[in-house]
C-alpha cells in the first residue's frame, strides 16, 4: 500500500474505506451486512494495509460511527489508523461544532479523532464560527487535523484562515473519471501547498466498474436516482467503459481498479471507495500497486472528457421514466 507524502501523526494510505454503507439503509446492505460483513471488511483493509477509514455522525445516524469504530477494536484498536469523521452542519456554530465532535469520539470509542471534516458548507453559518469550534476541540485533544468536505477551493482557503494558524488538511470532494472537476485548481493548489484531496464516489457510485450499461441498470437503493444510470448516459459512457476494459485486460485488473488507479495516479489524493464484501475491499487495495503509463491515463482522461451525460433539470423526465 502506498502513502501519501504528506507531514501527518498517522500515515494517510492512497486507497482508504468509505463507510457510509454501515448502518445505512440508503444501500440496503442489512442487519446482516452490518452485524458481520462489516467487521470482515474492516479487519481485511488493515491487513491489506488500508489507514484511512472514513465516516460522519449523518451516515445511518450515529450506527455507520459504532460499527467502524467496534470493527477496529475488534481487529487492532486505532493506534495505527486515521479515524475520519464529519460533523453535519445543519447549525454548524463553534458550540454545536464541540458538542458534535465529542459526540462522535464517543460513538466511535476513541479519544482522539484523527480528520474531523465540516461536512458541507453552510449557507448562512460562516467558517469563522465553526472552525472556532474546531479550534477549541483541537486544544483539547478532541480532534488531531481538520478538514472540509464539498468546499469550493476558496472557501477550504478562507476556512483555514479562519482556523487561525493551523491547517485544513483536507477536502473531500466528488472526484472520478467522470467528475474531475477537482483537477482544474483544487488538486493543482493541494500539492502545491501540502493539502489532501480525499475522493469521495472514486467509481461514480459503480458507473465505472463496468457491470452495467443501458440494458441492465441498477434497480435500488442510491443508485437509482443517480442519472449516471439513465440508458442514454450509460450508452454514451460506453467508449470510456471500453477503453478502461482494454487498460484492466492490460494491467491483469478490473475496469475498477483501473479507475482507482486513475485517482491515485495524482499526488495527494486518497480515493475512498466503499466496499460491500471483503473480495471487493481487496481489489480495492489492490488498485494502488497498479502504475497507469502517461499515455494510459493521458487516454482515460480523453475519453471522459469526450463523455458528457445528461444531468440535473434535463435528467429530471429520464428518472422520472425510471421510477415507473
Amino acid at each position: 500500500m502506498r502513502h501519501l507524502d504528506i507531514a501527518t501523526a498517522k500515515p494517510y494510505s492512497v486507497i482508504g474505506l468509505g463507510t457510509w454503507q454501515f448502518g445505512s439503509r440508503e444501500w440496503g446492505y442489512g442487519t446482516d451486512y452490518a452485524e458481520g460483513e462489516a467487521g470482515r471488511i474492516v479487519k481485511r483493509a488493515r491487513e491489506l494495509g488500508i489507514t484511512v477509514f472514513d465516516t460522519a455522525e449523518v451516515y445511518g445516524f450515529g450506527r455507520s460511527e459504532r460499527i467502524l469504530g467496534e470493527a477496529l477494536r475488534d481487529s487492532g484498536g486505532t493506534d495505527d489508523v486515521v479515524v475520519a469523521s464529519k460533523v453535519f452542519p445543519v447549525m454548524p456554530t463553534a458550540a454545536i461544532v464541540q458538542q458534535r465532535g465529542v459526540a462522535s469520539a464517543q460513538r466511535l470509542g476513541v479519544r482522539q479523532i484523527d480528520l474531523y471534516q465540516v461536512h458541507q458548507p453552510n449557507p448562512v453559518v460562516g467558517d469563522s464560527t465553526t472552525m472556532r469550534g474546531m479550534r477549541a476541540l483541537r486544544d483539547v485533544g478532541v480532534i488531531d487535523e481538520v478538514g472540509v468536505s464539498n468546499y469550493p477551493l476558496s472557501r477550504w482557503q478562507r476556512a483555514e484562515g479562519a482556523l487561525g494558524g493551523a491547517r485544513v488538511l483536507s477536502n473531500q470532494v466528488q472526484f472520478s473519471l467522470v467528475s474531475r472537476g477537482p483537477m482544474a485548481e483544487m488538486l493543482p493548489w493541494a500539492q502545491r501547498t501540502g493539502h489532501v484531496v480525499m475522493a469521495w464516489s472514486p467509481l461514480a457510485q459503480g458507473l465505472l466498474s463496468g457491470r452495467y450499461n443501458a440494458d441492465h441498470r441498477p434497480s435500488g437503493g442510491v443508485r437509482a436516482t443517480n442519472s449516471m444510470f439513465l440508458p442514454e448516459n450509460m450508452r454514451a459512457a460506453s467508449p470510456l467503459l471500453d477503453l478502461l476494459r482494454d487498460v484492466a485486460s492490460v494491467h491483469d485488473a478490473t475496469p475498477a481498479q483501473i479507475a482507482l488507479a486513475w485517482l491515485v495516479h495524482f499526488p495527494n489524493v486518497v480515493a475512498i471507495p466503499g466496499a460491500s464484501s471483503v473480495a471487493q475491499v481487496e481489489r480495492n487495495a489492490a488498485a494502488a500497486d497498479i502504475v497507469l503509463s502517461g499515455s494510459e491515463h493521458g487516454a482515460l482522461t480523453a475519453a471522459a472528457e469526450a463523455f458528457h451525460p445528461t444531468t440535473g433539470l434535463s435528467a429530471l423526465p429520464g428518472l422520472v421514466r425510471a421510477r415507473r
